[in-house]
């Protein structure tokens, strides 16, 4: 099948999250099944200013109508450096000015939309029709629409899949939205671009796509609860009862992620030799400014600063787990008041606590490999994929009992669970990992299962797969066409 995947991040080109991740290996996962993709993205000035991907334009031109009264001059910019096409857009250099990964989710809600018409546009400018379209997350919510409402016959046999990511980033926006994309006021309704007096980009997608998914199977029964569905359940739960949801688990590139190989790791290893593990930890010692002995286990965290990624309960029981002889190390961006607070703890318990604020993909590598577990004590998680690159590198994760983590991690074998979202929870699972890291026998025994574990797309990309021929056969019923 020809498979168009839009997304507003792709790794490693641009990365914010783990969309960026799903974007950047699950297409060649399913070129490997033959299928032909092509993935959209904005054009972004971090990635079509770096030489290392080898962008190239597109010798043409083409006006998007991205409303009535509303036409752009669009340009293409093409790469395949990861060895698939990567198609890139803008309009006026909108996108262009976004020279950071921290600048990518900086735009307006009429560049979303010029990018869902500019998406389909290129396809036809390209003379590449694909059979399915791929839309990620709220970005790419009037993709579905905008192929029903107004792009012609063309594409009334095209079908469509949108994913979740996160149910909790929606892009809710007037009533005039409607006018800026040019589809008919009726819409403005509960059963589809409406909810809760506003206008909701991924509420939107969802209604109009022939098949909607989600990252992992524990999440799509999660979102269908009031405590997880984010005002939305009772939209999933009519989407699973007429059977257009389904829950597919994220894999990782299990090449790129592969410590024996991974050119940003201080020494290679594996888990028939975990010896150059060991220079890793030692390197992140230095790094970070710990001044720990061997007995005492470096816990990490690569994240967003949030309280959905359990910073909250971090922040509460670090006293407890230092106490108790954990060394913590954290990178990321995000909220103030979590930046504040780590800041705050790494000056109280200095050679105990790192604070990494910065976005660094090479950073990361070295944590990953450098550290002894990892902390995923998140309030909700799709999916997560923190805990596979973990796992993978030799490193335990401790998590809470919750989405994607629960169908990856399991208590006592590949890492640490625990069910409560409570500091106290959090606190108690972190001393069972520092007493099991303390025995070097049943440490070795959790972190052999963990990096044996198989985390690659191969199995997924064959339920993608299923998923597009299932969106397919009912974009093809009389009773789903225009």
């Amino acid at each position: 099948m020809r498979i168009l995947f839009v997304s507003a991040e792709v790794a490693p080109y641009a990365k914010v999250g783990g969309l960026a991740d799903v974007a950047g290996s699950l297409p060649k996962a399913l070129q490997d099944l033959g299928h032909d993709v092509r993935v959209v993205m904005p054009a972004y000035g971090l990635v079509t200013e770096n030489p290392e991907f080898g962008v190239k334009p597109v010798e043409r031109e083409f006006f998007v109508r991205v409303n009535d009264s509303r036409f752009e001059r669009a340009t293409i910019q093409e790469t395949s450096a990861t060895g698939f096409p990567i198609w890139l857009l803008d309009t006026e250099g909108i996108f262009h000015r976004a020279q950071s990964s921290e600048e990518v989710y900086t735009f307006q809600r009429n560049d979303y939309l010029f990018f869902a018409q500019a998406a389909l546009e290129v396809c036809q400018d390209m003379n590449w029709m694909p059979d399915v379209v791929h839309c990620h997350d709220w970005h790419t919510g009037f993709i579905p629409v905008v192929m029903r409402e107004s792009r012609g016959e063309m594409w009334d046999e095209v079908a469509s899949v949108f994913t979740i990511h996160n149910l909790a980033y929606q892009g809710e926006f007037g009533f005039d939205t409607l006018d800026a994309i040019g589809v008919r006021h009726d819409l403005y309704h509960p059963d589809y671009t409406e909810a809760y007096g506003s206008v909701n980009f991924l509420k939107s997608g969802m209604a109009f796509a022939d098949q909607v998914n989600t990252v992992s199977p524990n999440y799509v029964k999660e979102i269908q609860t009031p405590q997880f569905g984010c005002r939305l359940e009772g939209l999933m739960i009519h989407l699973a009862e007429n059977d257009r949801l389904s829950g597919i688990l994220n894999g990782i590139d299990m090449e790129v992620f592969n410590p024996a190989t991974d050119p940003h790791v201080v020494a290679p290893y594996s888990a028939d030799d975990l010896s150059g593990k060991a220079k890793c930890r030692a390197a992140l010692i230095e790094e970070a400014s710990l001044n720990i002995p061997a007995e005492d286990p470096i816990f990490a965290m690569v994240t967003r600063l949030s309280n959905q990624k359990g910073f909250d309960l971090v922040l509460h029981a670090a006293d407890q787990m230092i106490s108790a002889g954990a060394a913590l190390v954290v990178q990321g961006l995000g909220d103030p008041w979590a930046a504040d607070q780590l800041r705050q703890l790494e000056q109280k318990h200095p050679g105990r606590v790192k604070f990494f604020q910065v976005f660094d993909a090479d950073l990361a590598q070295r944590v990953y490999s450098g550290a002894d577990a990892f902390l995923m004590p998140s309030a909700f998680e799709p999916c997560g994929l923190g805990q596979m690159f973990a796992m993978r590198y030799g490193t335990v994760p401790v998590v809470k009992k919750t989405g994607g983590l629960a169908d990856t991690v399991f208590d006592g074998k590949n890492g640490f669970v625990f069910d409560k979202h409570t500091a106290e929870a959090l606190a108690s699972t972190v001393l069972q990992a520092i007493s099991a890291f303390r025995t070097p026998q049943a440490w070795a025994k959790i972190q052999q299962a963990g990096m044996t574990g198989d985390y690659s797309w191969a199995k997924s990309a064959k339920a993608y797969s299923e998923l597009y021929a299932k969106a397919s056969a009912m974009r093809k019923q009389p009773a789903r066409s225009r």
